[in-house]
């Protein structure tokens, strides 16, 4: 039953490491999760201002070619459209200060390497709300 409520649930992976997208997409796939996978912040914002039906959730690495994690989740947020989609902070940065600001300012802050079962536990957690 749990795997029927979550069908219509969408993530969108925003990072420029493929693998990162391929792992999201295993993860979830058991779920019928829709996964969307975009390498950068400019494909973001053409995603969410084309879609009619806004993800559910974003994913978000913070270190990305040209506009950063930071600035992606900044702009998102200035937007009242956008602005109640969770975003948790999917980052290689691992030090302290990013940290305490993702977890401020996002849902979740999680480092990679991740254990793919943390991350879907922690995701359906924040998707159950």
């Amino acid at each position: 039953m749990e795997g029927c409520i979550a069908l219509k649930k969408k993530i969108l992976v925003v990072d420029d490491e493929p693998d990162v997208a391929f792992t999201v997409e295993f993860t979830f796939r058991d779920l019928g999760y829709d996964i969307e996978h975009v390498e950068n912040g400019e494909k973001c914002f053409e995603i969410l201002e084309k879609a009619t039906k806004k993800p559910d959730l974003i994913l978000l690495d913070i270190m990305m070619p040209g506009m950063n994690g930071w600035e992606v989740f900044k702009k998102i947020k200035e937007n009242p459209s956008w602005e109640n989609i969770p975003i948790v902070f999917l980052t290689a940065r691992i030090d302290h200060a990013a940290e305490n600001a993702g977890k401020f300012l996002g849902e979740d802050y999680i480092e990679k390497p991740y254990e793919p079962k943390d991350l879907k536990e922690r995701i359906m957690k924040l998707l159950e709300k």
